[in-house]
């Protein structure tokens, strides 16, 4: 069963996506050459806290941090670390925000300094197949109509789509059903209504779509250790189309 939001609950699923939107912004500004990932994560902390909402992440199934902080072959889950970023890195900054019990979720990935072509067009896909995903999230549409048409833009654009981690539905809880791939077939899945909040995040490699999880139990990387991009918004589901609630 998908839960629906009451308007009271998109109330506040709203102030919290707000702040982790904000929150995402400062540490976009932040990242540079030289920072390492563990001072980025004092600081989203910091951010968060005097934000009146405190971290969803952390302690979350044992997760040690605040962020996620996954650079360049790494896709999800990367843990802080004293690893300064260096020039032509990327990295992805994913972060969940809970406030007052209502909880959100975004992602973006960020060029340190100049990058390749190749590696520019890759996070360019990646957040284009966000945005043509959150598309497909209307009434009268079917959850997998978001998968599918990630997939066909990833693919068409000679990149992949990770299957061993997916989107999900959020809200109340960090990670709420339904399960939301960014592969499938279209016209598949439960049909979408309104008050419905999900967190689609596509992760996009340049290489294959295979993955493995290092030795730390956590931290997924590429088989193919080529460049992986990961982008998330929380949207919900509304009569006048899709409201992405974390919009950084």
């Amino acid at each position: 069963m998908i839960p629906l939001k009451s308007e009271d609950e998109l109330r506040m699923l709203k102030t919290s996506g707000a702040i982790l939107a904000k929150v995402m912004r400062e540490l976009e500004k932040y990242v540079a050459p030289g920072v390492s990932t563990r001072e980025i994560n004092a600081l989203a902390e910091e951010l968060v806290l005097a934000n009146n909402a405190l971290p969803a992440f952390k302690g979350y199934r044992g997760y040690p941090a605040t962020l996620c902080t996954s650079i360049n072959e790494e896709i999800v889950h990367g843990i802080p670390s004293d690893r300064r970023l260096a020039e032509g890195d990327i990295v992805g900054i994913d972060l969940g925000v809970n406030y007052q019990g209502y909880f959100s979720d975004a992602a973006i990935t960020i060029p340190i300094g100049n990058i390749s072509p190749e590696v520019k067009k890759l996070i360019e896909v990646a957040r284009d197949s966000l945005a043509a995903g959150i598309k497909e999230a209307k009434l009268g549409n079917r959850l997998f109509d978001i998968s599918a048409r990630i997939q066909r833009l990833v693919e068409e654009s000679g990149f992949s789509v990770v299957r061993q981690f997916v989107g999900h539905g959020i809200g109340l809880s960090l990670h709420e059903d339904p399960e939301i791939p960014n592969f499938g077939q279209p016209h598949q899945g439960p049909l979408l209504k309104e008050g419905m909040v999900l967190a689609i995040e596509p992760m996009v490699n340049m290489g294959g779509w295979e993955s493995e999880i290092l030795d730390n139990g956590w931290t997924a990387v590429t088989q193919d250790r080529l460049p992986s991009a990961h982008f998330e918004h929380t949207v919900a589901i509304t009569a006048k189309g899709p409201e992405i609630l974390t919009n950084c």
